[in-house]
């Protein structure tokens, strides 16, 4: 596995080092430590700054490769992860506000639009990754970002809970009779029942403790109140490939909902087929 942690050598990148370490040391991934420097006079401190951090990794039992860019971050990022094919990068983010499309800052937002590689951003004070949540939206889409959540949860040691909401009572009011029992439902051969089986066998193929919940609701009520509930260390989300000929991804409501909500990191995975560098 290779994993692609971004910093720019100050305090709030630390998030970023944190959890790179915790998933980069017990999936033994090679390690690319990048910073970028958006001023040349900067070059030097931020060296030293990543100089510390790598140390930190070290702890870990990462020795991360240290890569210093000059320029405009996110272009050098995008960069950085198209000379080098990565299956994760890890990106800090700051909370700016609470009102409007976007409460961190709108880099975040950016990287995760342009990039290739899965991104994930690295949200709160988290210590230990134990529990993973999967927003399903029930449908095969997922399934890249599921196989991904598997085998970092395999390496972690980490439980995953498949969660569907549904939101639309009237077209799906046999589904909402099985709200309160998975079990059928996973037994139907409705789509989603189908979608949800194979996604959870999937897990526990790779030896990942797996279950399946099931709410009624706001989508992102419900995604907030389960992981208020569960007390989750990691939400994973998912975007889509944008059609036509500009490579970028569209991000929906919900996961930048997430994004601008959640209290601890998002996994921001991506639809469709799997540009990953190999398995782990």
């Amino acid at each position: 596995m290779k994993i692609l942690i971004c910093s720019d050598g100050t305090s709030p990148a630390d998030s970023a080092i944190r959890i790179g370490g915790l998933l980069a040391g017990p999936t033994r991934a090679e390690t690319t430590l990048l910073g970028i420097a958006e001023n040349p006079q900067d070059e030097r401190p931020l060296r030293d700054a990543l100089e510390a951090q790598a140390q930190s990794l070290r702890t870990h039992d990462v020795i991360p490769e240290i890569v210093v860019r000059a320029g405009e971050p996110i272009r050098q990022i995008l960069e950085q992860s198209s000379t080098a094919i990565y299956d994760l990068v890890v990106i800090g983010a700051q909370q700016k506000g609470t009102t409007g499309l976007y409460w961190r800052s709108e880099k975040t937002y950016e990287v995760i639009k342009s990039i290739r590689p899965p991104v994930l951003v690295a949200i709160g004070e988290c210590t230990a990754l134990k529990k993973f949540l999967v927003c399903t939206g029930g449908k095969k889409t997922i399934e890249k970002a599921v196989q991904l959540t598997g085998k970092l949860a395999a390496a972690v040691g980490a439980s995953v809970t498949l969660l569907h909401v549904m939101a639309e009572p009237a077209i799906y009011a046999d589904l909402v009779r099985m709200e309160e029992d998975v079990h059928r439902l996973l037994e139907s051969k409705s789509e989603l029942g189908t979608n949800l089986r194979r996604q959870r066998r999937e897990l526990e193929r790779l030896g990942v403790s797996a279950a399946v919940r099931l709410r009624h609701g706001i989508v992102i009520d419900q995604v907030f109140e389960e992981a208020r509930e569960g007390d989750y260390d990691l939400i994973v989300t998912g975007t889509s490939p944008a059609r036509g000929l500009l490579r970028h991804y569209i991000m929906g409501d919900l996961t930048r909902s997430i994004l601008n909500h959640a209290n601890c990191p998002v996994l921001v995975a991506r639809g469709g087929k799997s540009t990953a560098a190999g398995s782990f």
